[in-house]
């Protein structure tokens, strides 16, 4: 019987190839040949897009729009998706039920609205009407999200991650009946003032953009800079600070932890309550459900961005909001697909996938999956 012989592979061979092949993770090579997939498709759907004759593609001002849209919309992500990130940066975990904590700021906010239109005062007295309507929801979504820490999260702030984590699926499911309930299932049209109507506009540096859309940017903008100056100023956010990086010597060092979260969900809830009524005024309706869709949204936005950093939400709000509103004219276009507006979700979903799997710490994160 012949002896078993051990071949040597030398550089630049076959074998030697086939085993740096098979050094490769199976994960890297899913990686590469998802983005080159990836890649492949969002050339030939841009390149078909803009392709196409005049009368049938969109011109410069239509792409203009889009982008305008885009960047009002990335403004209610990034006030919704800094929640989501103040819990996270605080208690490590994920609030699902913060995007019912928005929809039930829109929807008491909407009845007060609904009443001032009613009554003319919405449109006699537009600002006083609407420092009303924003200050019903901020205080509705603070209220909320305060009895969510209270009676749901507290109790349950030294358990095993995952109890947190269902519970606020519960949480989350048990305000969207609560609304159910009491509103009905019916989608209600946010009264818009008409000083904020869709043909009034304003032009700013040269570019056209209707008002409620300034008003949207400037207030996401306006937001972000004073919750920025808020943590890095005052006595209570360097609390909040300190308890993000360490409950425990946080609490020796004589800091009231459980106040310092709970005003962490206030936090969170007002920044809830802003978006609420941004959203109200911006789409034009409101309905018990509109806090799940718009809650997975903001929950991107702030994985894309990095969780746990304001300015991570805030950015990857914007570039969430980018994506959603020039994605599927751009991307869908070309192939024929009727309705490409449909498909926003698709978006979402698939900018949520694709950065667990390329960039789990997200913008500004460190680009590795946090183990929990």
């Amino acid at each position: 019987m012949a002896e078993d012989t051990d071949v040597e592979a030398t550089p630049g061979s076959a074998t030697a190839t086939v085993g740096r092949v098979q050094r490769l993770p199976l994960r890297q090579l899913i990686q590469i040949l998802l983005a080159i997939l990836i890649v492949t498709f969002v050339a030939i759907g841009s390149y078909k897009t803009l392709r196409l004759p005049s009368g049938e593609g969109y011109d410069a001002s239509t792409w203009k729009a889009f982008v305008i849209s885009g960047v009002a919309q990335g403004g209610i992500y990034a006030l919704i998706a800094i929640g989501y990130t103040l819990v996270y940066g605080v208690l490590r975990m994920i609030n699902f039920a913060h995007g019912e904590v928005f929809m039930m700021g829109c929807f008491i906010s909407f009845f007060f609205a609904d009443a001032y239109s009613s009554s003319g005062f919405l449109n006699r007295h537009p600002y006083p009407a609407l420092a009303i309507v924003f200050l019903i929801a901020m205080l509705t979504s603070c209220l909320v999200a305060m009895l969510l820490e209270r009676v749901a999260y507290r109790p349950l702030r030294n358990a095993p991650r995952l109890v947190p984590l269902i519970t606020a699926i519960g949480a989350s499911l048990f305000l969207q009946n609560t609304a159910y309930g009491f509103f009905g299932p019916q989608t209600r049209a946010y009264p818009v003032p008409d000083v904020l109507s869709g043909d009034k506009s304003w032009t700013i540096l040269g570019v056209t953009m209707q008002r409620i859309q300034v008003v949207v940017i400037m207030t996401a903008i306006l937001a972000v800079i004073g919750l920025t100056l808020f943590i890095a100023r005052t006595r209570t956010g360097k609390s909040i600070r300190a308890v993000a990086e360490d409950r425990e010597i946080a609490s020796l060092m004589g800091i009231d932890v459980d106040r310092t979260i709970m005003v962490t969900f206030a936090l969170g809830g007002l920044l809830a309550g802003i978006a609420g009524v941004q959203f109200g005024l911006t789409f034009g309706q409101v309905n018990f459900h509109i806090g799940f869709a718009v809650g997975i949204a903001a929950f991107t936005a702030s994985v894309l961005g990095g969780i746990g950093s304001i300015s991570g939400a805030a950015l990857g709000g914007l570039v969430l909001g980018l994506l959603q509103s020039v994605g599927p004219p751009l991307l869908f276009t070309g192939f024929n697909i009727p309705a490409p507006f449909q498909l926003q979700d698709v978006i979402t979903f698939s900018v949520l996938v694709l950065v667990l799997i390329f960039r789990p710490g997200g913008i500004l994160g460190s680009g590795q999956a946090e183990k929990v």
